[in-house]
């Protein structure tokens, strides 16, 4: 069972939204043709950055939280969070596989995004996708839990394929959020992004520590874990090494990619806390 207690972690942090859009797409702060004195639509939890004369202080007053009005003129931004459930994610030599870690991420998102007001929408793919219709509210996040508890990892991630296809379902200036170990060619990674550049990226790669410090040594056998096939090798610091230079070499060329696109990178192990991850990726 995916535990969902360091949510209670997460109330100090906020999904931002640092983008800001036009009027002829669905954004999740103010539109650039917000005026004052419009028609108050509803209420969501106040961010920096946020005009704080929009601070509604009779909700304040019973609640010791800010909030600020909505006027009907503000938009509504989507935030999709696609979690990889290939079979290389069901690997971990610690507490946790690389799923488990990569659907607490995904459920920590969709709760922020709840606690803002926002829309979000929740995919899980490998040789296919499926995918929540978006909606808002905290019982979306407890529909989620749900599906991911019954999610058996296993396929080979199409991942070019997957992102392409999704990419057309989206309508409206967005946030993606990718949650994937990312141990794909870096042709398939870059071909998928650019389709994205438009959307606010992030992209989130998760590995087992094993994966990155490659500990192993001497006559090993290697099964991979996506075909089955198994292979006999002979780990001498040699290859631990060109395997260490290699796969930094993949993470360095996958950020810079996401960059290229105007996205924001991450890599965590499975053993790093899980505040510590948010306050990396939304404390910025």
């Amino acid at each position: 069972m995916i535990s969902i207690e360091f949510l209670s972690q997460l109330k100090r942090f906020s999904l931002i939204v640092n983008k800001r859009v036009t009027s002829s797409f669905a954004g999740a702060r103010k539109s650039v043709a917000l005026g004052r004195g419009l028609v108050i639509s509803d209420f969501r939890q106040y961010v920096p950055g946020d005009d704080y004369r929009t601070i509604d202080w009779r909700i304040y007053a019973r609640t010791d939280d800010f909030f600020v009005r909505r006027f009907e003129e503000e938009r509504n931004l989507t935030v999709h969070v696609l979690i990889d459930v290939s079979k290389s994610m069901d690997y971990g030599t610690r507490d946790r596989t690389k799923f488990e870690y990569a659907t607490m991420l995904g459920l920590g998102f969709a709760y922020l995004a709840a606690r803002s007001n926002e829309k979000f929408q929740l995919s899980t793919f490998s040789e296919d996708i499926v995918t929540f219709r978006a909606k808002r509210g905290m019982s979306q996040v407890v529909g989620f839990l749900y599906h991911l508890n019954q999610v058996k990892c296993k396929g080979i991630a199409k991942f070019e394929d997957i992102l392409k296809r999704y990419k057309k379902t989206i309508k409206s200036k967005s946030m993606i959020i990718i949650i994937s170990d990312l141990l794909f060619d870096l042709d398939q990674i870059r071909d998928s992004l650019i389709h994205y550049k438009h959307h606010q990226i992030k992209l989130i790669q998760v590995l087992d520590r094993s994966e990155i410090d490659f500990t192993l040594s001497g006559s090993v056998i290697l099964k991979d874990s996506e075909t089955n096939r198994e292979k006999e090798i002979y780990v001498s610091e040699r290859l631990k090494k060109e395997y260490r230079q290699k796969l930094y070499d993949h993470m360095i060329q996958v950020e810079e990619e996401c960059k290229r696109v105007g996205g924001e990178y991450y890599l965590f192990s499975t053993e790093e806390p899980l505040f510590d991850a948010f306050y990396r990726m939304v404390n910025k």
